[in-house]
């Protein structure tokens, strides 16, 4: 049964009871709750919303995108995910009325006279790679700060250095070394460079926690893994042979859950792609120690949903809910996490409800 699309839709009806009037950046408006939170177990299927059509190519792009370390848009713009070109086109007006003011435009005739429209801009970072470097980085964003937070220290010779800390790759090593440690997190608030974000980050961190499988749960793994191909010793009841079998196997002895945070949240339009998201990931950090997925945990701060979406939300909140979907990683064992591509991620059985038209406000 699908339970994660009725959580959501609960969600959205307590913000329309309970919800407070509030004014916001973008000049909207708001109904807004505070400290909400959405549990979902990854073997009841992937977490991706039902009761509308999800953007399965966007959210799988930005995560990769992440993974990569990148901040700027270019690698989203020539994979046709447009999710951060509102937020990259209001940075380059900023830039370019300051670029103009002090003489360094970019050198375009066209640029002389007026700054790009939106699609034009989109146009020149998809095809000049001088103007996407230019004007297409978002500053240390989610990427840089996932796999580039910068540390000062003192140099041997008495200066100042600058170390990079790859917090990804440091979670993975700890989970391999030190599954039961309690410090297994990322952070993206870097709060020395967030006023250098075009967007200082709405899920601001994630935390990972394991715990040890049960000799049943692994059985159920085994038998599931090697259904029809190793009938071996499947109805032995002896617990340490089966054991014993199991690990010569490689059947995981762990499972992973994942909680991720939010200071805002956009409930009909960020929170499906979070969830989302960050279950893709989870799926991603299990295939690299070799764990299975277990709980994902959505931790709200500000959850709200702005004054022109509530037509869409009330369409939403009167569909039924069709069944999970299924996800299936097609890679080989040597990939890392930041080398994979779209292809590598297929979704089986999807099945929705049509697109909601819901405004985004940037």
């Amino acid at each position: 049964m699908n339970t994660l699309d009725k959580k959501y839709q609960e969600l959205l009806q307590d913000i329309l009871d309970n919800g407070v009037t509030k004014q916001d950046r973008t000049g909207t408006g708001t109904l807004s709750v505070f400290g909400r939170q959405i549990r979902h177990k990854m073997k009841d299927g992937f977490p991706l919303l039902t009761t509308k059509k999800m953007y399965w190519k966007g959210i799988v792009t930005e995560l990769l995108w992440f993974l990569r370390g990148d901040t700027n848009i270019k690698y989203l713009v020539d994979n046709d995910c447009h999710i951060w070109d509102g937020d990259a086109y209001k940075a380059y007006l900023k830039k370019y009325e300051k670029d103009k003011l002090h003489g360094v435009i970019y050198e375009n005739n066209e640029t002389q006279n007026r700054p790009f429209s939106k699609e034009e801009f989109i146009n020149w970072i998809k095809n000049n790679d001088k103007f996407s470097e230019l004007y297409g980085e978002l500053g240390p964003v989610y990427g840089k700060q996932w796999r580039r937070w910068e540390q000062n220290s003192v140099a041997p010779w008495g200066g100042l250095a600058i170390n990079h800390i790859d917090q990804i790759e440091n979670l993975i090593n700890d989970l391999k070394t030190n599954p039961d440690s309690r410090r297994l997190m990322v952070s993206a608030w870097n709060v020395g460079e967030l006023d250098s974000m075009t967007l200082p980050p709405c899920h601001y961190g994630f935390q990972v926690y394991t715990r040890e499988l049960s000799f049943d749960e692994r059985h159920w793994l085994y038998c599931k893994s090697f259904e029809g191909t190793d009938d071996t010793h499947k109805g032995s009841s002896d617990i340490d042979k089966m054991t014993e079998y199991h690990n010569s196997r490689n059947i995981p002895t762990r499972a992973i859950s994942l909680m991720f945070n939010m200071r805002s949240n956009d409930v009909p339009l960020g929170l499906p792609f979070n969830l989302a998201s960050y279950g893709l990931l989870l799926q991603i950090i299990t295939k690299e120690v070799n764990m299975v997925p277990d709980e994902l945990i959505a931790s709200l701060g500000d959850a709200h949903i702005y004054v022109n979406q509530i037509d869409g939300v009330k369409e939403q909140l009167t569909r039924e809910p069709y069944k999970l979907p299924t996800l299936v990683m097609v890679t080989n064992p040597e990939l890392k996490f930041d080398e994979y591509v779209y292809d590598n991620f297929k979704l089986v059985n999807y099945q929705s409800h049509p697109t909601i038209k819901i405004p985004l406000s940037n």
